[in-house]
C-alpha cells in the first residue's frame, strides 16, 4: 500500500502568555492507504492536536504535513478548506449534528458544500444511511435518537462524500461499552469496504485491538508504534 498520509518532523508549540508550551515535538509518520490508524495516549498527550495538524484544521510550528502529495499546511485556508471538503470526513465525540435537520438532512449537508444536486444528495443520503443501519431513522431528528444512533448518523455523514481519509477524534467517548462496539464496528466496516484510510484518536487503549497500527503518544511524542495486522 502506499502511503497517503506523510508526517515531517512536526512540531506545535502554543505561546500562553510570556511562556511557551511544547504540544507536540518532532513527529515523523507515514499512514498508508486504506489503513485503520489509531493514535494512543492521556489527556494531555498531544494526540488530539496531532489529529488537528493532519487534517489541516490546524498549522504545525514547524515541519510539514503532506497529504496524497499534497503538502497541506502550505496551502491558503480557502485552497484548505476545498482540499478538505473533497478529500476528507470527521467524526467527532459529540456527534455535531444540527439539531433542527433530519438524519438525512445532516448527512447530506457536506455535498451541499460541492454543489450537488438535492435529489442525488438526498438519494445518497438514505443510502448511506441504511449502511448504517437507520433505514427508519431517515426523517428522526437527532433528539429523536440514542447516542449511538446519532454517532451512527455522524459515521454516513464523514463517509457520504466518498472521502479518501475520515479523522475520528474519540468517535466512542459519549457511549456506553455495547454501544461503543456497536459503533466501532459500523465505522470499521464502511471504512473497509470502501477501502478509505481511517484515523482515529482515541485514550481507550482497549479500542485499538481493532487497528491495523496503533501509534502510542506521550508528552508530545512517539513513544511506539505496533503493527497490529
Amino acid at each position: 500500500m502506499n502511503d497517503i498520509i506523510r508526517i515531517i518532523n512536526i512540531s506545535k508549540v502554543y505561546p500562553v502568555g510570556q511562556e511557551s508550551v511544547v504540544a507536540l515535538r518532532d513527529i515523523n509518520l507515514n499512514i498508508r492507504e486504506g489503513e485503520f490508524c489509531c493514535i494512543v495516549g492521556t489527556s494531555g498527550s498531544g494526540k488530539s492536536t496531532l489529529l488537528h495538524l493532519i487534517a489541516g484544521l490546524e498549522k504545525p510550528t514547524r515541519g510539514d504535513i503532506v497529504i496524497d502529495g499534497h503538502i497541506i499546511n502550505r496551502m491558503s485556508e480557502n485552497r484548505l478548506a476545498r482540499f478538505r471538503q473533497e478529500h476528507i470526513g470527521f467524526i467527532f465525540q459529540s456527534y455535531n449534528l444540527m439539531p433542527n435537520l433530519s438524519a438525512r438532512e445532516n448527512v447530506a449537508m457536506p455535498l451541499i458544500f460541492r454543489g450537488m444536486p438535492k435529489r442525488e444528495r438526498n438519494l445518497r443520503a438514505v443510502q448511506m444511511l441504511r449502511r448504517v443501519g437507520l433505514a427508519t431513522h431517515v426523517r428522526h431528528r437527532p433528539t429523536q435518537m440514542s447516542g449511538g444512533q446519532q454517532q451512527r448518523v455522524g459515521i454516513a455523514r464523514a463517509f457520504v462524500g466518498q472521502p479518501q481519509i475520515v479523522f475520528a477524534d474519540e468517535p466512542t467517548g459519549n457511549l456506553d461499552t455495547r454501544t461503543r462496539e456497536d459503533v466501532m464496528n459500523v465505522m470499521i466496516d464502511i471504512s473497509r469496504r470502501a477501502r478509505r484510510t481511517l484515523v482515529m484518536v482515541t485514550h481507550d487503549s482497549d479500542l485499538s485491538r481493532y487497528a491495523d497500527r496503533i501509534i502510542n503518544i506521550r508528552d508530545g511524542r512517539i513513544v511506539s508504534i505496533e503493527d497490529n495486522t
